[in-house]
This record gives structure tokens, sequence and C-alpha cells, in this order.
């Protein structure tokens, strides 16, 4: 009886190693996350050099394909050597650039100040305006106002006056002169009192008028 035992015991341990290695296949157990992983490894790192280039979100692109790098905004060509990118002499804002775009290689300005102001007022460039009667003011491209004042000539009388919206004084009475508290017309004799005949000095004005005593002509009294 204890024969019998012991050789059951044998072919029990015998029969599992006469099963063909044939009948396990590899598909029924997964391979290991190691194999995996470097068969993965492979596919995504392969080598492009002098084929093509990657970027950095891992895009490939062909020789002479142009593309943008990243977060840059300047475009790159892929070469046999790796990408050749553009980096040009970006030109300066304008100071009164008031919105500033990045959407290409060099940052652009997209509006500039195109007003002037002046004694709180705003006047669009090329605008002509006269802030006083003797002002003539205008808004130049720079955002500049350039103003030219009036230079008055000389009254030709001696009683000017300012009319409104006028610079200068003009004479409404035309050239005259004094000859004494008197105001007397210009180009004329003028007989003053009884005694004396006055007339304005030519081109003068602002001279008291030369005057010439005649033989008054008084009362007689008998």
């Amino acid at each position: 009886m204890a024969l019998h035992i012991h050789e059951a015991c044998i072919l029990l341990l015998v029969i599992p190693g006469l099963v063909s290695s044939a009948a396990i296949s590899h598909e029924d157990y997964p391979a290991d996350e190691g194999d995996q992983t470097s068969s993965n490894d492979n596919l995504i790192f392969d080598d492009y050099r002098g084929k093509g280039c990657v970027d950095d979100s891992g895009f490939v692109y062909k020789l002479g394909e142009r593309f943008f790098p990243g977060h840059s905004n300047c475009p790159c060509v892929c070469a046999l050597d790796g990408p050749v990118c553009d980096q040009p002499e970006c030109p300066k804002i304008h100071p009164k650039c008031t919105k500033v775009e990045h959407n290409g290689c060099c940052p652009e300005c997209k509006e500039v100040k195109n007003f002037c102001e002046y004694h709180g007022k705003n006047y669009k460039i090329l605008e002509e305006f006269k802030p006083s009667p003797c002002e003539w003011c205008r808004c130049e491209p720079s955002n500049e106002v350039h103003c030219v004042v009036a230079d008055c000539a000389v009254p030709e009388c001696v009683n000017p006056v300012y009319e409104p919206e006028q610079c200068c004084p003009v004479c409404k009475n035309g050239p005259n002169c004094f000859a004494g508290t008197t105001i007397i017309p210009a180009g004329i004799e003028v007989k003053v009192d009884e005694c004396n005949i006055c007339h304005c000095h030519n081109g003068d004005w602002w001279k008291p008028a030369q005057c010439s005593k005649r033989e008054c002509q008084g009362k007689q009294t008998v």
C-alpha cells in the first residue's frame, strides 16, 4: 500500500513537466511594464536629425518647412542642422503709441495718439485753430501745437479800436492826429480855432499836428 502512494506522488510531479511549452502563448500573459515602456520610447524619441525638426510639443516638421517653436512669435525653418530662426532687429515703438500688439515676430504699434492737447482742449492732426484773436495755431503730426502770434503794425490814428475777433486795432475813422486836444483827419488842413490852421504829418500819425497861425478874425468893437 505504501508503494502505490509513493508512485502516485512521483507521477504527479512528472506530469507538469510533460506539458508542451507551445501550449502556453505569450498572448495569455501581458508583457512586463518595463518592456512596454521601452518599446514606446523607441517610437516617441526617434532620431530626426537630417530628416526633420521637432518642436517643444513633439510635433515633427519636414526639411524646409516653416514653423513657430514654443511660445516664440519669430518663425523658424527646418534645416539639416536644425531649426534656423529669424532674429530681426525690431523697430522702436513710438513713444506715443497707445496700443501694442505682439502677434508678429516684432511688437507692432496699432494705435498712436492722433490728437493734440492745448489748454485743456483736444485738436485733430493738422487742425488749425485760434485760441485768441492774436494767435494762429496748428496741431502738427508730431502731436505738438505750433502757434504764431500776430505782429500788429502801428495804427495810423490816435484813437484805434479793437473789434471782436480781431487781433490788431483798426482806425474806424481813418488816419488822424492830435492838434492840441482836438483830433483832426490826415491829408487836409483843418482850422482848429480862429487863429490856427493845422495838418497831420505824412506817415507820422503819432506826432502832434503841425499848425500855423493866421490873422485872427476876432469881432470888432465900436
